[in-house]
């Protein structure tokens, strides 16, 4: 049985969290991109960190599951590789983090 597409989606779950948390340690040090991730004003910047976060995450499971989809793909790596990415994620929105690098 091919595991490709059950790779690419694990992958593109890990691509998609660390892309939010990298745009929103971004957008807390960066005043003027955080102001343009502002796309709904009653939420605020968070309304562009994740749609950004989302699109990145359907793209990447879009292109991942094309790539992989008839293949054997090794787990391990693809584990490994999520497993980082979701520790980036992670790491990169929690407010202590990301704090560090505010914009005063």
């Amino acid at each position: 049985m091919k595991n490709g597409p059950f790779a690419a989606a694990v992958t593109a779950g890990g691509i998609g969290l660390a892309v939010t948390g990298i745009v929103s340690t971004l957008a807390e040090s960066i005043a003027s991109f955080g102001k343009a991730l502002a796309w709904s004003k009653p939420v605020g910047a968070l309304s562009g960190k994740t749609i950004i976060g989302i699109i990145v995450w359907l793209v990447s499971w879009l292109i991942l599951g094309l790539i992989w989809k008839d293949r054997e793909v090794g787990l391990k790596p693809v584990l490994i590789l999520s497993a980082i990415l979701l520790v980036v994620g992670l790491l990169t929105t929690f407010p202590p983090f990301f704090d560090m690098f505010a914009a005063d």
